[in-house]
């Protein structure tokens, strides 16, 4: 059976799993990690729970079956059934690495305390951070160890390419491997961004965090 990272990085490389309709279920990377990836026609769930509940709840909801998983009554049940809540449902890309140096100067830091990287070291290991004049990059191992960035543009220097600059200056750090990055549908701002600095879409995820339901 492949694993999570093995389809992960066959999507990279714009290899995907078989547009059939059916879903997969493979085991959680980690035990912070589960969650599920729709690609088209084609659906992984990264869980530890048993493989026949995923797909008896997936015949169970009454929809398009190329949808089902990303539907809300499906999540609902693998929410109740896991204990796990989730933020959000967001578009997944990826940008190759390139060579050279960063377009614009950068200066490694350590900022435990800034809010973006509070929030990206809850959901990543191993996170670097730098910073330019009006932003910071961020890179860390997520889902899969797979390499992911997050970035932060102050509100007064945004609508200059800032952003863009700071996505496309990711791959251009990360080593030699893929950058993935998760972008709230609703975001447009950011969707172009990445996609202007050659991030592609290759899917759509849904993260099911451990972390304790908020009481209101």
């Amino acid at each position: 059976m492949e694993s999570l990272r093995d389809i992960l990085d066959s999507a990279a490389h714009g290899v995907f799993p078989p547009a059939d309709g059916s879903t997969t279920v493979v085991p959680q990377p980690s035990d912070r990690d589960a969650g599920v990836l729709a690609f088209t026609a084609h659906s992984v769930v990264f869980t530890d729970e048993d493989p026949r509940w995923v797909h008896e709840a997936v015949r169970a909801v009454d929809c398009d079956g190329l949808a089902a998983t990303m539907n809300a009554r499906f999540l609902s049940a693998f929410m109740e059934r896991t204990g796990r809540t989730s933020d959000t449902i967001d578009v997944l890309t990826v940008g190759l690495p390139l060579s050279g140096e960063p377009p614009l100067t950068l200066r490694e830091i350590e900022d435990p305390g800034h809010p973006r990287v509070v929030s990206s070291r809850r959901r990543r290991d191993d996170v670097r951070v730098w910073a330019a004049d009006g932003g910071l990059l961020l890179l860390g191992r997520g889902v899969a160890g797979r390499l992911e960035v997050a970035v932060e543009v102050q509100e007064d220097v945004r609508h200059r390419g800032l952003g863009r600059a700071l996505v496309g200056a990711a791959r251009q750090l990360s080593g030699g491997e893929p950058v993935w990055a998760q972008v709230s549908a609703g975001n447009a701002r950011s969707l172009r961004a990445f996609q202007a600095a050659g991030y592609l879409p290759v899917g759509s995820e849904v993260l099911l965090s451990a972390r304790a339901r908020r009481v209101s």
